[in-house]
């Protein structure tokens, strides 16, 4: 009796073991299957890849994606509009935009069923870049001239907005077609006097074009704006918040430790991109870290505020370039978003 005892007790200990090792397995916490494969999401970088998008690059390299439980295929955007259209079509889950970009398309009734669920950049960083030479350094001064943005770009989008604001007849100024990867190089063959771009972009529109390069900054306009948010569709973020929550954790995690860390960062997405070269994707994010971070308020990184949006909102609003009713509550999803 007591060998048949030890025999049953000794059994008894060996499932409990193997129910534990198949819990601790079945990594539930981290999104991946119980057999420990990772779930496939797509993500487009907000415009190209440039130093300004490395960030979901760091997060891959890192292992911030996997230890979350994505396998992450980073695919190249082509600004707001278009990936808006891409995350409602399904052709990918997550996706940087601008802000302000999505409140006039959701605000006009040219698209719907995406939310956003975290801050990329505080404040936003549209802007106008021409090369010196070209006879601008004001806002006034892009009257007469050409410029060239893909068509879907916040950049050209808000313009007539930024012109109001800044006393420029946006009649006056012409607009032409160009696409993301080769938008500088119309600005360097002298094709246009100037482009939509980031702030940040100056160092890769200075490498491209070898020459000193003149930026007119938005937010030196419209102080209020927002940057880049990530965003999915509404549907997921309502039928899956904890995917939206894990992946949203892990880019922010890439994202702080690109602005922390440019020089590796930039090797990082030139080591996947070799067309991106490390210098001046570095020097990008050396840039952007004073976006990201938010300037006195002590938020951290990835947070939206509802106040702020809803002022946003009202500048658009003011400026003619959409109609009331826009609410902050119908562009954020604030169940998912990072807290103060």
């Amino acid at each position: 009796m007591t060998r048949l005892t030890r025999t049953i007790a000794v059994a008894a200990l060996a499932t409990a073991l193997a129910v534990v090792s198949g819990c601790s397995g079945s990594n539930e916490s981290d999104g991946s299957g119980s057999d420990g494969s990772l779930e496939k999401v797509t993500y487009l970088t907000s415009f190209g890849n440039f130093g300004r998008d490395s960030y979901a690059w760091v997060a891959k390299d890192k292992g911030f994606f996997e230890e979350a439980g994505f396998d992450v295929e980073i695919k190249a955007g082509n600004g707001t509009g278009d990936n808006i259209k891409n995350i409602v079509g399904g052709q990918a889950e997550f996706t940087p935009i601008d802000l302000t970009g999505g409140l006039l398309q959701m605000g006009n009734g040219q698209a719907k069923d995406f939310v956003a669920v975290a801050a990329i950049q505080q404040r936003t960083m549209a802007a106008i870049i021409a090369l010196e030479g070209a006879g601008i350094t004001t806002p006034k001064d892009l009257e007469g001239k050409k410029l060239a943005d893909t068509p879907g770009s916040v950049v050209r989008n808000l313009f007539p907005t930024y012109a109001k604001l800044a006393g420029v007849d946006a009649t006056k100024v012409e607009w032409v077609n160009g696409q993301a990867q080769t938008l500088i190089g119309t600005l360097a063959g002298g094709q246009v006097a100037g482009i939509g771009q980031f702030v940040v972009g100056k160092p890769t529109v200075e490498t491209v074009a070898k020459k000193p390069a003149v930026v007119l900054p938005y937010s030196d306009i419209m102080t209020d704006l927002y940057g880049m948010v990530l965003i999915t569709s509404s549907k997921l973020a309502k039928e899956d918040p904890d995917k939206v929550r894990r992946f949203t954790q892990a880019l922010l995690k890439g994202l702080e430790y690109s602005i922390t860390h440019p020089k590796e960062s930039g090797e990082i997405l030139n080591k996947n991109v070799t067309t991106a070269p490390a210098a001046p994707a570095a020097a990008e994010l050396e840039l952007m870290g004073a976006y990201v971070r938010s300037a006195g308020s002590g938020a951290a990184v990835g947070v939206l505020d509802s106040e702020r949006v809803a002022r946003s909102i009202a500048i658009l609003q003011g400026a003619g370039a959409i109609p009331p009713g826009l609410t902050p509550e119908q562009i954020i999803d604030f169940d998912v978003t990072p807290k103060s």
